[in-house]
């Protein structure tokens, strides 16, 4: 089966942010929380870059490893999902995710800070597909649809890309090719074998 990944072509981001609004208004994400946010790297220098981050979608997800009540877990096809009615809001799993992804909609101490919120790569959750419980609690079921991600379909440059991630690898090589740097950057099956 398929491994679903993102990857952001720092070259052809522009930090418009449309795949952060497209994201919180197409998913009905409540305010303060973000699933997805643009990095400005070098800003106001050159070498200036922006690279638009989310959950990564890990293989191996630490935060599923750290989960008490094993609300985190992963489909086969590699998408990572939380089960709001598990979710205790601990926070383990924001202090053992390296790019800071869980997000929770309240700051209030150890127990209050509500259940976690992150990226879905707009695949739903446990909630029977398009369910009005699915919807609310996740967002939209984009690719039961056979659909790509909200924030990759609305990317103007294409520089977010989203899918299959030898896929992914594969356009992303081209596009180095094109640029006259050859084509050395590695396919997901080489990396990860």
């Amino acid at each position: 089966m398929a491994r679903m990944k993102f990857l952001c072509d720092i070259e052809r981001c522009i930090d418009c942010k449309g795949c952060v609004i497209a994201c919180k208004e197409g998913n009905g994400v409540p305010v303060g929380i973000n699933r997805r946010r643009v990095i400005t790297i070098n800003q106001g220098k050159p070498g200036e870059r922006s690279i638009s981050i989310a959950c990564m979608h890990c293989s191996d997800a630490p935060c599923i490893a750290v989960c008490p009540v094993s609300a985190l877990y992963q489909r086969d096809d590699g998408i990572v999902l939380v089960n709001k009615d598990v979710c205790i809001g601990c926070g383990y799993c924001f202090i053992a995710c390296p790019f800071g992804v869980p997000q929770f909609p309240k700051g209030d101490t150890f127990g209050k800070r509500g259940v976690m919120d992150k990226c879905t790569f707009c695949a739903g959750g446990p909630a029977p597909n398009f369910s009005e419980k699915e919807r609310r609690l996740y967002g939209q079921n984009r690719i039961a649809e056979g659909k790509v991600p909200l924030c990759a379909a609305m990317c103007s440059t294409k520089a977010l890309l989203a899918g299959d991630g030898d896929k992914i690898a594969r356009i992303f090589q081209e596009r180095v090719a094109r640029r006259g740097t050859g084509g050395k950057a590695p396919g997901w099956s080489t990396v990860y074998k």
